[in-house]
């Protein structure tokens, strides 16, 4: 998943939550401007980020093997 998926996929979980980017950024303790950035996948988070606006969205974050294909 890239830093844009990421992004996007926070954006469509707020806006169904009917939350603002502002209520969202208080509510994780960071800042409009970094929840902005990471929406439109122009920043690098971090994952203690990622995970603060997670946990707010109710979204869990995983770390998977991939499947190869062959």
């Amino acid at each position: 998943m890239l830093v844009k998926d990421v992004g996007a996929a926070i954006k469509k979980r707020r806006k169904s939550l009917k939350i603002t980017q502002p209520h969202l950024a208080e509510l994780a303790g960071i800042s409009v401007n970094s929840l902005y950035k990471i929406e439109r996948g122009e920043a690098n988070p971090t994952l203690d980020l990622i995970g603060k606006i997670a946990d707010v969205l109710g979204f869990e974050i995983k770390l998977e093997v991939k499947k190869m294909t062959l």
